[in-house]
């Protein structure tokens, strides 16, 4: 019987090259500011068009400003990137959701909350967090700008077919314990390499309890243990999070598509490449103290000692402690904090906030800290005024910035000073990610919040 990855795969095939890649069909193509410029050179230099022009929806996040987005961006660089899509798209007759439209934000978080993203479908965009949309029950990864260009092109793709991994986390997590303590959790057992070639299907009791948003932030981050990409079967929970949004099937057309979702999971004797059982009890709020996100603890464990570490990675281990500004074997619990961000394509969702607000109601902003909360689509930031969510975090000091991708990458306004120690719930902490020189530390929304009220890390346990 043949895993849900061959299932969705082997549906897709076009024609498969001897001795050389497959063609595969690509059903949703997302263009960002960033990877496309190129790929759209290349189709005027050929004299092409788009094939399927249908299938291809264009945004700008990485570069928009969070504050007077009606106003002209002040960076060139940046300027010069947005106004290039927005022009390509519409040389190229394609769907562009532009910076101050209703529909803009983050590709990963619009994509799914529009359902442009579907179950069985195959995804791709130049961004490597493409995996966020494997939530859904889809294959998505990440391509190059020359393989954008493919797409566009032909509206498929030259690919090698990955090999299958199944990961289960069964059991129950624990207190203030979240998706995102989840894959923190699995890429410091995996390290960031652990999955590389590997598409990722994660199962189990934990992940069917996960709600859309929680499954989401797991597959967003497959792609840091070096995964293909991530998903999850699609089940009741992904048909109520998809029903009666802007491009689901409605009517007749929704219930057969439902019926043919509910065949979209692996069958009972599916063998996999690789398969890999955790147990949620075993997971507490998590931390990251080094400059991969693999290099992680549980919030009240200790930086492991040097003897732990295996003779050849101490040197980069000690390299890693010493940009941070950390000592072997302490503990981060107490560590003074300059700045928290809230956002990214991880965790810019409603329930990101809903998070962060029940953390810092009733309680006030932490002098030392400078706080950027960036909700991840302009429907995320509707839905937190709707929910009063806004009054809540304004009440403790804190402001709504406008959607973007924000201070996840130093590719915008929001970046992080060289030396101040940001905790971040973002996807990447390597050196200079948030800024030249700023550190990193990744968390779940709740640890965010807390480090926000007391001005240090601190475990959100405590405050819940």
């Amino acid at each position: 019987m043949n895993t849900l990855f061959d299932k969705i795969w082997d549906k897709h095939v076009v024609q498969i090259i001897d001795d050389g890649p497959t063609q595969l069909y690509i059903d949703r193509l997302y263009c960002h500011e960033v990877t496309s410029p190129q790929a759209f050179d290349g189709l005027r230099a050929r004299g092409l068009k788009c094939f399927r022009p249908d299938q291809i929806f264009c945004m700008p996040d990485h570069n928009t400003p969070t504050h007077d987005q009606d106003k002209p961006i002040a960076d060139p660089v940046s300027k010069k990137q947005v106004d290039t899509l927005a022009r390509n798209a519409e040389e190229f007759g394609l769907t562009h959701y532009g910076m101050m439209s209703k529909d803009n934000g983050i590709i990963h978080v619009v994509g799914p909350e529009k359902a442009l993203s579907l179950p069985g479908m195959t995804i791709v965009c130049g961004d490597s967090h493409t995996s966020t949309h494997g939530a859904v029950g889809a294959v998505a990864f990440g391509i190059g700008t020359s393989e954008v260009e493919m797409v566009l092109a032909s509206q498929c793709i030259l690919q090698t077919k990955p090999k299958s991994m199944r990961i289960t986390i069964d059991g129950k997590l624990g207190k203030g314990v979240t998706a995102k303590d989840v894959a923190l959790y699995l890429m410091s057992r995996l390290t960031t390499s652990g999955a590389t070639g590997y598409f990722v299907e994660y199962a189990g009791e934990v992940v069917r309890n996960l709600s859309m948003e929680g499954r989401l932030t797991l597959c967003n981050l497959s792609i840091e243990m070096g995964a293909r990409g991530g998903f999850v079967a699609p089940d009741e929970t992904t048909f109520e999070y998809l029903k009666g949004k802007e491009y689901a099937p409605k009517g007749e057309e929704w219930d057969k598509a439902v019926e043919y979702w509910k065949t979209l999971r692996s069958g009972d004797d599916a063998v996999f490449d690789k398969e890999l059982k955790f147990d949620g009890a075993d997971i507490e709020p998590r931390i990251t103290y080094g400059t991969n996100p693999g290099m992680g603890i549980g919030i009240t464990e200790s930086i492991p000692s040097l003897e732990s570490i295996p003779e050849a990675g101490r040197a980069s281990f000690q390299k890693s402690l010493d940009y941070m500004g950390f000592q072997p074997g302490e503990s981060l619990l107490g560590k003074p904090v300059d700045y928290v961000f809230l956002g990214a394509c991880t965790n810019g969702r409603i329930e990101d906030f809903r998070a962060f607000a029940s953390i810092v109601k009733g309680k006030k902003k932490a002098d030392n800290v400078v706080a950027w909360l960036v909700p991840g689509s302009w429907a995320v930031d509707r839905q937190i005024r709707e929910e009063g969510i806004d009054k809540i975090v304004e009440e403790a000091g804190f402001a709504i910035r406008q959607p973007g991708c924000s201070a996840c990458l130093a590719m915008n306004d929001d970046k992080i000073p060289a030396g101040k120690l940001s905790v971040s719930t973002s996807n990447r902490n390597f050196e200079g990610r948030q800024g030249p020189g700023a550190r990193t530390i990744l968390a779940s929304p709740l640890v965010a919040a807390a480090a926000a009220v007391t001005g240090v890390i601190t475990d959100p346990r405590e405050l819940m």
